[in-house]
């Protein structure tokens, strides 16, 4: 047998499944050694090491920015096929298995994130907009690809007050006069787990439902811990200007989160609660763009009505000079 098969057989009874409880090199390769076969150099093993972690079907993952190693497996099934309102019989729930509670339970917790990234944002400064009627059930999978989960709209200039932006009147006039929009539209994918299997496709979503907007934004909920993993998506970010994050919130926290509802409606004591259980990540840096595609967002907005609501919104602020947030009626 091959080291790289006797690697594979073995790692995944020795490697601890959280990247939290990691394991150094060399204690990896002591432990390897009572069973291997063969006289394997200590530097032989190590480049072993770094080679197979960069295989997303492979046991061992490395550590970003770190020194230790993991067992990969996914807290979660990829739930990047599994969007909360396309119809079961489209097959994106397949994934998840049968047993309603276990679909029940995902779909909470992507109910969940929505919400704690929607209230992050207002937190911020930045007026989010949540956009769910192009996954409704009988819509077409290509939507995935076409409309984002969340859009960011942030005001370039104007003084803060509590949630609203009061917007400076000289400057709107100008460069409404010059063509130019006071504001940027990020457009944004929300994921739950960041996975080496699936990051190429949820990547490249997000970069096509942003293509109209001036700019991208990949959300995980869960902490990019796979080294591999992070400078794949480190290196896409780079080459294509699509911003990538991470909440920092495992499949355990959102599950001891309170309701949606709770988190958007919550008391500034509770809210800064919520808020300390983040622990953000950036991957990626957001390259924006000057200019909308408004054909395309004429296209949008003839099709689905939330699009035209976004537009009208945001219409309404500039013509009010105040930024403030969208109030569903």
């Amino acid at each position: 047998m091959s080291l790289r098969d006797q690697l594979n057989t073995l790692l995944p009874s020795i490697l601890p499944s959280s990247p939290f409880d990691s394991i150094k090199g060399t204690e990896l390769i002591r432990l390897l050694k009572l069973n291997l076969q063969g006289n394997y150099s200590d530097a032989s093993l190590r480049y072993h090491f770094s080679i197979i972690s960069c295989d997303p079907y492979s046991a061992i993952a490395k550590v970003e920015k770190g020194q230790g190693y993991y067992r990969r497996e996914d807290l979660l099934p990829p739930l990047s096929h599994a969007q909360e309102m396309i119809a079961w019989k489209q097959g994106r729930l397949e994934e998840l298995g049968s047993e309603s509670v276990s679909i029940d339970a995902a779909l909470l917790r992507v109910r969940k994130f929505r919400a704690v990234v929607t209230r992050y944002y207002e937190l911020n400064g930045r007026f989010p907009f949540l956009i769910r009627k192009p996954f409704e059930e009988n819509s077409t999978l290509g939507n995935l690809w076409r409309y984002p989960d969340l859009v960011l709209v942030d005001w370039e200039m104007g003084e803060t007050v509590e949630e609203e932006i009061e917007l400076n009147p000289v400057t709107l006039r100008l460069k409404q006069s010059l063509g130019i929009p006071p504001f940027r539209l990020c457009a944004s994918r929300l994921r739950l787990t960041p996975s080496l299997n699936s990051y190429r496709e949820d990547f490249f979503q997000t970069l096509s439902v942003s293509q109209w907007a001036q700019g991208g934004e990949l959300i995980y909920a869960g902490a990019i811990q796979d080294e591999a993993l992070a400078d794949g998506l480190r290196k896409l970010s780079a080459t294509f200007g699509l911003g990538v994050c991470s909440f920092g919130l495992s499949a355990e926290v959102l599950d001891e989160l309170p309701s949606p509802a709770h988190i958007l409606s919550s008391h500034p004591k509770e809210t800064e609660a919520i808020m300390t259980k983040l622990e953000i990540q950036r991957i990626g840096i957001t390259q924006t763009r000057p200019n909308l595609d408004w054909s395309t967002i004429a296209s949008m907005r003839a099709e689905y009505e939330e699009i035209d609501q976004l537009m009208i919104w945001i219409s309404d602020c500039m013509e009010k000079g105040t930024a403030c947030p969208f109030k569903i009626d």
